[in-house]
């Protein structure tokens, strides 16, 4: 057996290492998004079927010798994928939708590899199974789970921060090699010692029903669903760092482990009366009472053990009903096929089709309906046979009042929103509010959780700036600095409401630049900034690395830097390739302004890094809340050149950048937000 599961170790590991590798190469080009990582696992699940699909293919049509010729043969050739490190002529082009775009080149530079890994599982587990009469290989597959969890745990902790992201694909990339010879040696010795299986042993191999098949389908796609909707809720409204990416992962895998090991390690008793409070639990934090409230450690850790509940329940059912190794593979298969249901609901059907953040409470209810359903299919569960005994129907009763509790959430939520739009870039909301005070009506844009600005209505206030952008606020000193000298050019990486352009006088010149297709529409239909402003107004739309890239020198007077997605950090604009980027389109002696408000983030000590090793110097200024002129408290960073030294009034409003803590300089290849959290 040891040859097998070293194999399926191996390729367990490398399976899931390549996951947040590659994403977070490619994270950069589309706009530091966190639905990258949602669309990557869309793509991972999808290949994941089809490699699956692959393996009951070959082990059900072709003869022993010919399955291993054909994986050889699969093998040698991805040779050609190496090494996985995406061109950069593959960089998008505009601001539109990048969905495709990612599974393209996913399955340009990982596709055939990863394919393959995926197989792997199932045609070795299968290869044993009719090599090695009445063995039975599903703890092969709670060691691949522990291959991929462990992936999934170095990698934050051992891989990312310490090797650039270059240096972890080349790496890869020579392991990939190493793998292939030794499953080709495995693949071949699997055929020399084939046991044919007698008619008699095919007869009592029994087969199980339709229902069956469904059921398996039904609890994978709730688990995999629960996986990509905490994960999206976790990295909406933190930062779309890899460490948010692997522990929901890490959790789901190690459910799979303690699930199928062995004898397993779920027990109906206590894990259903746990499930009960998981989903509860979920469902209250996602209603505010807790965000904003409450540390992101203490929320992180609530989804985190309500995911683990949730699939130690699913996955533990899915055990119980596993098939006779004869239907291993068609078992794995409807399993992937449930895995990849739930990618698509929430990689690809939720921005599309729902107008705000629906995939998680419909998680958490399908999760709670289904169960009873796998518990009234069990012959063995007589308590749970007839609806007329207490236990289905107080489980019924709970998933309804689930349901009802969730739906008034939501509805609670979405009341009085003036508009609701949804896309691959997050969920957007327009709400008035204030109506009755004495400040006048507020209109507000909302990205998830996250206020991103605000505007009063009043003719005689609208045109104010407010939130974020305050008279003593940094990018508010840097503004009316560079306009004291005359007419000015301002740049603005991030749109929002528009708030920016507010500050612009006749002779300006605002250019701001967005991803989002959106939010310029929003702006000009729901907010008066931009349609207000004295100055000439333009929006590049696309990712702003990539338009400033393409752009001659702007010679900008102020530079400002203030894009989030949700309450994410879009890492790649904050590093030293992007300081010297920002620099490049700054006249000599203007300001780079960058907006770190953050509640679960300290970026200070990156900026005062890439402000030392490029060679300028930084202030700090920090500013508190303000109810009575609805200004929020924040931090603002100025960077410019030490020949053009800051202003006695910033000055006095400031502290010197040089003094925050030291960590390692990031830079596109090396980045580790994990080391910044608050």
């Amino acid at each position: 057996m040891v040859i097998y599961a070293l194999t399926i170790l191996v390729s367990a590991f490398l399976l899931f290492q390549v996951q947040p590798v590659i994403a977070k190469i490619i994270l950069p080009w589309f706009g530091g998004s966190a639905a990258v990582w949602t669309t990557c696992m869309l793509f991972f699940q999808t290949v994941l079927v089809l490699g699956y699909l692959y393996s009951h293919t070959v082990i059900r049509h072709l003869r022993p010798r010919v399955q291993a010729v054909v994986h050889i043969g699969l093998l040698l050739l991805s040779l050609a994928a190496l090494p996985i490190l995406p061109k950069p002529e593959w960089k998008p082009a505009g601001g539109g939708d990048p969905i495709w775009g990612i599974l393209g080149l996913l399955a340009l530079t990982v596709g055939l590899p990863y394919f393959l890994l995926s197989t792997t599982g199932p045609l070795l587990q299968a290869w044993y199974a009719r090599s090695h009469k009445g063995a039975v290989p599903y703890r092969l597959f709670a060691i691949s789970n522990a291959g991929s969890m462990f992936a999934l745990i170095s990698y934050p902790f051992l891989f990312e921060p310490v090797f650039t992201t270059r240096q972890q694909a080349t790496m890869w990339s020579i392991a990939y090699g190493c793998f292939i010879a030794l499953c080709a040696f495995t693949a071949w010795r699997s055929t020399t010692s084939f046991i044919l299986e007698t008619p008699q042993e095919v007869e009592r191999a029994e087969r199980p029903p339709a229902s069956q098949y469904l059921t398996w389908m039904g609890l994978a796609a709730c688990a995999s669903t629960l996986l990509l909707a905490v994960t999206n809720h976790m990295s909406q409204n933190i930062a779309a760092i890899p460490f948010l990416w692997v522990l929901p992962l890490s959790v789901y895998l190690l459910t799979f482990i303690l699930c199928f090991e062995g004898s397993g390690w779920y027990r109906r008793n206590p894990y259903l009366q746990l499930l009960a409070v998981a989903l509860g639990s979920m469902a209250y934090a996602m209603g505010g009472d807790l965000e904003g409230n409450v540390s992101i450690k203490i929320l992180v850790v609530l989804f985190s053990l309500g995911l683990f509940t949730s699939c130690m329940v699913c996955h533990g059912e899915l055990a119980a009903m596993k098939p006779h190794p004869r239907y291993l593979t068609q078992f794995y298969l409807m399993v992937s096929v449930g895995g990849a249901m739930g990618g698509l609901l929430v990689g690809l059907v939720a921005p599309h089709v729902f107008n705000g953040f629906y995939e998680l409470p419909l998680g958490l209810v399908a999760t709670a309906f289904m169960v009873i359903v796998a518990l009234k299919q069990d012959a063995q569960a007589r308590w749970f046979r007839h609806w007329r005994q207490p236990a289905p129907l107080v489980a019924a009763a709970l998933a309804i009042a689930l349901a009802v509790y969730l739906g008034m959430q939501l509805r609670e939520t979405d009341r009085g929103a003036r508009l609701m739009v949804r896309n691959f870039y997050g969920g957007l909301r327009v709400k008035d509010s204030g109506a009755q005070t004495t400040q006048g009506t507020i209109r507000t844009l909302i990205h998830g959780t996250i206020n991103h600005g605000e505007e009063y209505l009043s003719l005689a206030k609208r045109d104010l700036p407010i939130t974020y952008y305050g008279g003593d606020t940094g990018v508010a000193l840097a503004v009316h600095d560079r306009q004291s000298k005359g007419p000015i050019r301002l740049g603005v990486i991030g749109l929002g409401t528009g708030t920016m352009a507010a500050f612009g006088r006749a002779g300006d010149y605002v250019r701001f630049y967005e991803i989002n297709p959106l939010v310029p529409i929003i702006t000009r239909t729901q907010f008066y900034y931009v349609p207000d402003s004295k100055a000439k107004v333009d929006i590049a739309m696309g990712d702003a690395r990539l338009s400033l890239e393409r752009e001659q020198p702007e010679n900008f007077d102020v530079l400002v830097v203030d894009a989030f997605s949700s309450d994410a950090i879009p890492v790649h604009l904050l590093t030293r390739e992007a300081m010297q980027l920002y620099f490049r389109h700054l006249k000599p002696d203007g300001f780079l302004a960058v907006h770190i408000s953050n509640r679960y983030l300290d970026l200070k000590p990156v900026l005062a890094g890439e402000a030392a090793v490029t060679g300028k110097i930084g202030r700090i200024i920090e500013t508190e809340d303000d109810d009575t002129q609805d200004l929020f408290g924040t931090t603002w960073v100025l960077i410019r050149s030490p020949q053009s030294p800051f202003s006695p009034a910033i000055q006095g409003h400031s502290s010197d950048i040089a003094t925050a803590r030291k960590i390692r300089l990031w830079t596109d290849d090396y980045s580790n937000l994990f080391q910044i959290l608050k």
